[in-house]
């Protein structure tokens, strides 16, 4: 394994870190509250960042959502490229590639997704009825990635369906999306325009899932844009934790008491460090996930390690960061206090770690078994 990033990803990530550090400010992050940055997202989309991510792979995903998670920028970013960008490049249509991919790039598509598989059934005719509580960055999108009880993936458009915003604490603009007999698109199925182009989109579209499948054959769409989702999910805590205990250490090196920074008392040091080992381990796992996928090797278990990591960790990380602060982590207006909602967040959205652990174990068990 060598998680070296190429050139290609290093200028990429370098120059979301540029953007990210100049536009996502306190000042700017407090004006968007719980809503998304057009500006932000704009510069982004214009600087070729989103569509970067179909040359530098799900780990050069991962390297740009790090700078993400350390600045907290509220902008769809993970959700439009898991669920948009890399789900249609692997699992869509010919029709549908190029029908999205372009506006997927250029920020005027912006999708998200409602995964994992919620209580929604498909009608006969490929219409979609069903609850979704909460999908992520809802507000923003104009399609929806949607995974029915079948665990088959359908794109449904925002326009067609009801979209109700979600009254809660969470640091990004969450949805509830109601379907009542809406209308459907299947990932990479047929299109209508003749046996013979369904045939050859058909074709196509194998293509494309055998180069994101590992050696243990072809993986199911779904379970594919589930483990991206994961990975990419657990870099974007990685960078949560890391601008957390930036944060930290940063200011208990200045904060004084009795005439010595915090930083110097043992307990404070023990602490950061914990954090600091728990912030490497999520970043490791979601490396070492998103280049095995990259490599076409099989990575769902390891999807779920750094699912389980960013849940686990990241929530005593984020913890810890308010924790050193003192009473000035309490403030509800203080930067930290972003990476405190952030962390909590996505390791709820990731999943309980009890949970992880139980799927991990009957994955293990299934694969001995198949063995």
């Amino acid at each position: 394994m060598d998680f070296t990033p190429t050139e290609e990803q290093m200028a990429a990530r370098d120059l979301a870190a540029r953007i990210f550090g100049d536009l996502s400010t306190h000042e700017r992050l407090s004006a968007a509250g719980s809503g998304s940055d057009g500006e932000l997202w704009k510069v982004l989309c214009e600087a070729g960042l989103p569509a970067a991510v179909e040359d530098t792979g799900l780990l050069g995903l991962v390297l740009l959502l790090e700078e993400q998670g350390r600045t907290t920028a509220q902008v769809p970013f993970a959700a439009s490229c898991v669920y948009g960008l890399l789900a249609v490049s692997a699992h869509g249509s010919v029709r549908q590639r190029e029908r999205l991919l372009p506006g997927i790039a250029d920020g005027t598509v912006v999708v998200t997704g409602a995964l994992p598989a919620a209580a929604v059934r498909m009608g006969r005719r490929g219409e979609l009825s069903g609850v979704v509580p909460v999908v992520p960055w809802l507000r923003d999108a104009t399609h929806v990635l949607v995974a029915d009880d079948t665990h088959q993936l359908w794109l449904v458009r925002t326009a067609d369906a009801r979209c109700e915003p979600v009254e809660s604490t969470a640091p990004w603009s969450a949805g509830r999306l109601t379907l009542a007999a809406t209308p459907a698109e299947r990932l990479g199925g047929p299109e209508r325009g003749g046996e013979e182009e369904a045939e050859e989109e058909a074709e196509a579209a194998g293509e494309a899932v055998a180069g994101a499948v590992g050696s243990g054959g072809a993986v199911a769409a779904y379970d594919d844009v589930l483990a991206t989702a994961r990975t990419a999910f657990a870099g974007l805590q990685a960078g949560v934790c890391a601008g957390s205990v930036a944060r930290a250490v940063e200011y208990t090196n200045t904060r004084e008491q009795f005439g010595r920074p915090l930083a110097a008392k043992q307990g404070v040091q023990l602490r950061a460090a914990d954090a600091h080992m728990d912030t490497e381990a999520i970043r490791v796992t979601a490396y070492e996930a998103a280049w095995r996928r990259d490599e076409g090797l099989d990575y769902a278990g390891h999807a779920l390690t750094a699912a389980w990591w960013a849940s686990e960790a990241g929530h005593r990380v984020v913890h810890a960061g308010q924790h050193l602060h003192g009473g000035v982590g309490a403030d509800l207006e203080y930067p930290v206090h972003r990476h405190f909602l952030w962390g909590r967040q996505l390791s709820a959205y990731l999943g309980c770690g009890s949970e992880l652990l139980q799927e991990l174990g009957e994955l293990i068990v299934h694969g001995e078994e198949d063995a």
